[in-house]
């Protein structure tokens, strides 16, 4: 059904704000974009781009959210290597890299607005990625015995870690690290 009314129209245009965001922010990188200069991209003043979204983190966070919905699109069943996969691409946008990583630190403050968002997020990440190695580890692929529960967190949160080191050493091979444990996750003893 079409969005009809003003109410529409304003999602209708906030959803056209947070793709010039997301594009922005994914080409020139966010600690090298103010907000003034989205503003600018989108033809509104900071108040008026603000407006869509209550404050900078609430946008931000919106911006995340949306990185998480094309990941999910692209990314059907996270296996391990779907997941290498996103973190080869996540390269070609080191923006939100650095914008993921900027709010994940804020985040260990349970006040600020980006907590709830990154708890939720790893909780989804978390879920599906187990469903995934339960599956492995039925077809064999992942050794009986093996804790999914920790493996998954310990995978996930290597990924991360990585992007992170990343931002600062960016000869890092992202893929290469995450393969590599990956082969040693599933090695037999």
């Amino acid at each position: 059904m079409a969005k009809r009314g003003p109410y529409g129209k304003g999602i209708e245009r906030r959803d056209q704000i947070l793709e010039a965001v997301l594009r922005t922010i994914a080409e020139r990188g966010f600690h090298a974009t103010s907000v003034a200069e989205l503003a600018q991209a989108v033809g509104l003043s900071q108040s008026g781009l603000l407006h869509y979204f209550g404050s900078k983190e609430e946008m931000f966070i919106a911006v995340l959210r949306r990185r998480d919905e094309v990941e999910r699109a692209i990314v059907k069943t996270p296996t391990p290597e779907s997941l290498i996969g996103l973190i080869r691409r996540n390269t070609e946008v080191p923006g939100l890299i650095e914008l993921f990583t900027h709010m994940q630190a804020a985040a260990a403050d349970p006040a600020h607005p980006a907590h709830e968002y990154m708890r939720e997020h790893y909780r989804r990440s978390t879920e599906g990625f187990l469903e995934a190695l339960r599956s492995m580890q039925a077809d064999g692929t992942v050794p009986a015995g093996t804790d999914l529960e920790a493996m998954a967190a310990t995978f996930l949160a290597l990924s991360d870690g990585l992007q992170s080191r990343w931002l600062i050493d960016p000869s890092i091979d992202m893929t290469a690290h995450l393969t590599l444990a990956w082969s040693r996750f599933t090695s037999r003893p």
